[in-house]
């Protein structure tokens, strides 16, 4: 199987777009317009197109059975620099809270080096589906909040600012809750694994 093709492509593509979403979004434009765009609706088209990304390149691998180890590695990595730079880049605008957002990127870098130590001995953790859960609220509060930036102002940018901030205590609890079942799914496929290879090791009793 090919290590590159189209699913390993497109998250290649969200890794490049990550350093163009931030230059976007800390960027003082003049008159805060991109070619006449304004620069939060167009930080928040390559943030919704990176995350488009994130959902083609896994229903891709799996419609053209192009799953590959390197995929699996690359795809989670990906999208935890995708989110963690949105969210960083949010903190330097003053539209999020630093200490939410450290919580919330800690957690990934906990689960992602819990991972880590599975796949290394041959475990694979898959995403549990109130991880993929929070994923979908992540990109939901960044665009939100990315598109409330003026929310000084009354009208569609205020309200966009409060879901953005509601939505934002919801990741929270999602990265607390879906952290503490990553680890105990962790710790019963490492137990599993050592029990196993304990057993294998042991050698068999005389007739």
């Amino acid at each position: 199987m090919r290590i590159t093709n189209l699913p390993n492509s497109l998250t290649l593509v969200r890794i490049f777009l990550i350093p163009l979403l931030v230059v976007v979004l800390l960027t003082k434009f003049e008159g805060h317009r991109i070619l006449g765009v304004p620069d939060e609706l167009v930080g928040a088209a390559i943030f919704g197109l990176a995350s488009l990304t994130d959902w083609a390149d896994g229903y891709l691998a799996r419609r053209r059975k192009q799953i590959t180890t390197l995929g699996q590695m690359m795809d989670p990595v990906a999208d935890k620099l995708l989110t963690s730079a949105a969210f960083i880049s949010l903190v330097q605008m003053d539209l999020a809270s630093a200490w939410i957002v450290a919580v919330i990127i800690g957690r990934e870098f906990a689960v992602t080096f819990m991972r880590s130590i599975a796949f290394a001995r041959g475990v694979t953790i898959p995403a549990s589906r109130l991880g993929k859960l929070k994923m979908i609220a992540e990109v939901v509060a960044i665009l939100a909040l990315i598109l409330g930036r003026d929310h000084a102002e009354t009208g569609p940018a205020q309200s966009l600012f409060v879901l953005g901030q509601l939505t934002l205590w919801v990741v929270l609890l999602m990265a607390v809750v879906s952290a503490i079942d990553y680890y105990r799914r962790f710790n019963r496929l490492i137990l599993k694994t050592v029990a196993v290879g304990g057993g294998a090791s042991t050698p068999p009793s005389a007739p």
